[in-house]
């Protein structure tokens, strides 16, 4: 696939944020509150600004839309999201499953999306009408068309729970084969792949999945919220598929 400069510019600095989280990664991670009570590290921080330096160099009058340091003042035709560890209670514990959130946003529809895991050594990438890929590899969803012999994903439980649907999603993990509480964003290297069939979460911010819209759709999957509609920056549900299984999963969240 011939890359874009944006996407070249893209997989340049998450490069060089895999380098600054893996640096504190093996080392003793200092954690602080932010106001909502999640944590964030200096890895957080440091890894935000580098990606944010590298592409306002690149493309100084594109916006942002960042995690950490907030949305750029102004009207921008162009916007980055970044989320720069989604996670970062994994990275705290020294758990594997974080990764960095990278998207490019033109007119409100996500162009471009990347999502690494430096400490899986997985880097899955797309732009619109280019497919999606993982270390360079061309990768589709899976092919599953009963929910009967499906893999989902879900995020945290309690999520579901304060959004009084614990029930609906109980009945349908129940009605597929296999069910995985892997959260974050891994959940959806392993949809694009075909590694696992649906992903669902009750609660998020744009910059959780906005990598992941672009990534899903471009391997052959489909995302909607929890009711079905299309995602916008002020989405808080999601969910993935494998496109085939969509309807199936809405019929239980609807």
């Amino acid at each position: 696939m011939e890359q874009s400069v944006f996407l070249k510019t893209a997989l340049d600095a998450i490069k060089v944020s895999d380098e600054i989280i893996m640096s504190y990664y093996h080392g003793d991670i200092q954690v602080e509150t932010k106001a909502d009570m999640s944590p964030v590290t200096i890895a957080d921080k440091e890894a935000e600004s580098a990606i944010k330096n590298i592409l306002s160099t690149a493309f100084p009058e594109h916006g942002f839309i960042g995690e950490e340091f907030g949305i750029s003042d102004g009207e921008h035709k162009y916007q980055w999201v970044i989320d720069p560890i989604d996670g970062t209670k994994n990275f705290i514990r020294h758990i594997p499953l974080f990764g960095t959130q990278l998207a490019l946003v033109k007119d409100d529809e996500v162009i471009l999306g990347v999502s690494s895991m430096p400490a899986m050594q997985e880097v899955i990438y797309a732009e619109r009408g280019k497919g999606a890929f993982l270390n360079g590899k061309k990768i589709h969803v899976s092919d599953v068309s009963a929910l009967s012999d499906s893999m989902i994903c879900f995020g945290g439980v309690s999520h579901f729970e304060k959004s009084n649907i614990m029930s609906e999603c109980t009945e349908l993990l129940l009605s597929t084969s296999r069910q995985r509480g892997i959260g974050d964003c891994y959940m959806y290297h392993l949809l694009a792949s075909g590694r696992t069939d649906i992903v669902i979460e009750a609660s998020i911010n744009f910059w959780d999945i906005a990598a992941a819209v672009c990534i899903v759709e471009e391997a052959g999957g489909t995302v909607s919220d929890m009711f079905g509609k299309p995602v916008t920056i002020d989405t808080r549900t999601f969910v993935a598929t494998n496109g085939t299984l969509h309807t199936d999963v809405l019929r239980f969240l609807t």
